[in-house]
C-alpha cells in the first residue's frame, strides 16, 4: 500500500517542481504540516480499502468494516515525533479493532542519529531543544533527558575518536597554540597546518593557567600521537611565557617561534594615551607590512625612537620579543605568509567558531562535560576552516625552516607535498 502511494507522489512531483519560487519556499516553511497531510492521506487510503469513502453508501468488503473515530498517535519525521490522528476501524464480524498496516510501517521508519547531535552542537542547548521542537515543529516525545542521554553518548564517542586521532599521517609545517577561557579555567588548544595547507585541530587540554608544566605535557602527548617536529616546524603564539618555555623544553632547537604581530601592536599601544594610539597602531601595522627584514626592523626602530620621548613602558613592550615577531621576515617569506602565519588569527578564528557552538551552555557540571562539548565543537569548527593563503608555497617555508635550523634532509623530503 505504501508502494502505491509512493507511485502517486512521484506522479505529482512534476507539478511541485513547476510551482513558483515563492510557493516552493512556503512549502518548505510548512514541511511538518505537509508531512502530516501526507501521512493522513496514506492512512486514509488504507481506510478506504477497508470501509470505502467517508459518508458513502458504497461499502467494500460487504460492509464488514466500519470507521470508528480516531485515536491520538504519532509518527517520526526525521528525529521528531509529530502528533497525528489515527483512524479507527472496527471489524463488525469479529467485533474488534483493525490495526492499520501503513501506520505500523510509518512508525518503524528509521531516524537519523547524527542530526540530533548536530542541532545541539550548532547552538540549540539541550534545554532549548525541547522548546524549539514543540513551538516550531509541533513535536513531542523528545524530552530534555532523552536529548541529554543521546548527546552524551554521541559526544563521548566523538571525544574518544578525537583524542585518538593519528597525527603521524599528516606532515605538520606550522603549529598555533593559544588558550581560551571556559568555566573559570583555560582550555589550551593547538591547531596544526599541514604541508597541503589544511588546518587541523591537534588537541586541547584543560588547565588553570597557561603554565609551562601542563603545556609541556600537552605537547608531549601530541608527539606520542605522531606529531613529527624533528624536521623543523614554525610555532605561532601570542607571546605567552608559559607556552614559550614549554616549546623550548619540548621542541628544543627543532622549531622557530613566530610571535603574533597583532598582539605585539596592541600591547604597545595599550600604554599610550587614546589620542596617540591610532597613529602608532598605523605605524606598527605599516612596519609589519614591509617587504624585507631590514625594512621592517628599520621601521620598528624608528617607532622605538619616537616612543622614547613619549612612553618608556611602551618602548619596553616593543623591545620584548621584537625579533620573534620578525621570524617570517628572517625566513624571507613574509610577503607570502605574513597574513596567514604572522599573527594568531587562524586559531583566534577557531576559538570564535568554538564559542558559537558552546557559549549557550550556561552551567558546566564537570570536566567530562567540558571535554565532550569542546571536542565536538572543535571538530565542527575544523570542518569549516579553509586552507591557508598561498598554501602551494608551503614547501618553500619548510625548506627555509630546515636551512635556518641546519636540519639535513633529502631533497625529495623537502619537495614532497
Amino acid at each position: 500500500m505504501l508502494t502505491k502511494n509512493k507511485e502517486i507522489k512521484e506522479e505529482k512531483l512534476d507539478f511541485v517542481l513547476s510551482l513558483d519560487l515563492k510557493v516552493k519556499l512556503e512549502l518548505l516553511q510548512n514541511q511538518i504540516k505537509l508531512s502530516r497531510l501526507l501521512i493522513e492521506n496514506i492512512l486514509e487510503t488504507e481506510v478506504k480499502e477497508y470501509s470505502g469513502t467517508k459518508y458513502s453508501h458504497d461499502k467494500p468488503n460487504g460492509g464488514r468494516y466500519s470507521r470508528w473515530g480516531t485515536n491520538d498517535g504519532s509518527v517520526r519525521i526525521g528525529e521528531e515525533k509529530v502528533r497525528i490522528k489515527v483512524p479507527r476501524l472496527i471489524d463488525n464480524e469479529e467485533g474488534k479493532n483493525v490495526s492499520l498496516n501503513n501506520y505500523k510501517l510509518l512508525r518503524n521508519l528509521p531516524a537519523p542519529s547524527e542530526e540530533l547531535m548536530e542541532k545541539v552542537i550548532l547552538g540549540i542547548s539541550q534545554r532549548d531543544y525541547e522548546r524549539v521542537s514543540k513551538d516550531c515543529m509541533e513535536s513531542f516525545g523528545l524530552s530534555q533527558s532523552n536529548v541529554s542521554r543521546k548527546f552524551i553518548e554521541a559526544s563521548a564517542q566523538a571525544l574518544k575518536e578525537f583524542q585518538e586521532r593519528d597525527l603521524s599521517e599528516k606532515v605538520i609545517i606550522a603549529v598555533f597554540i593559544d588558550g581560551k577561557s571556559l568555566a573559570k579555567q583555560r582550555i589550551i588548544i593547538s591547531l596544526g597546518v599541514t604541508i597541503e595547507g589544511e588546518k587541523i585541530v591537534l588537541g586541547f587540554i584543560q588547565s588553570s593557567t597557561e603554565n609551562s608544566r601542563s603545556i609541556k605535557q600537552f605537547l608531549k602527548s601530541l608527539i606520542s600521537r605522531g606529531l613529527n617536529y624533528k624536521k623543523g616546524i614554525l610555532c605561532v603564539t601570542d607571546g605567552s611565557k608559559g607556552i614559550k618555555k614549554a616549546m623550548d623544553e619540548v621542541f628544543g632547537k627543532k622549531y622557530l617561534h613566530q610571535r603574533c604581530q597583532w598582539h605585539k601592536r596592541e600591547n604597545v599601544v595599550s600604554y599610550l594615551k587614546e589620542e596617540d594610539q591610532k597613529e602608532y597602531r598605523k605605524r606598527l601595522q605599516r612596519a609589519y607590512s614591509e617587504r624585507t627584514y631590514t625594512q621592517a626592523k628599520q621601521a620598528l626602530m624608528g617607532i622605538r625612537e619616537d616612543l622614547r620621548q613619549l612612553n618608556l613602558s611602551a618602548v619596553k613592550s616593543l623591545d620584548e620579543g621584537m625579533e620573534e615577531t620578525l621570524t617570517l621576515f628572517k625566513l624571507g617569506v613574509s610577503e607570502i605568509f605574513g597574513v596567514s602565519l604572522g599573527t594568531t588569527n587562524s586559531i583566534e578564528n577557531l576559538n570564535s567558531l568554538l564559542a558559537r557552538f558552546i557559549n549557550k551552555v550556561k552551567y558546566w557540571k564537570n570536566s567530562d562535560q567540558i571535554f565532550r562539548w569542546v571536542a565536538c565543537g572543535l571538530m565542527e569548527a575544523e570542518r569549516r576552516m579553509k586552507k591557508i593563503r598561498n598554501y602551494k608555497s608551503l614547501y618553500l617555508l619548510r625548506e627555509k625552516i630546515m636551512q635556518t635550523l641546519k636540519i639535513k634532509t633529502t631533497k625529495s623530503y623537502v619537495n614532497a607535498a
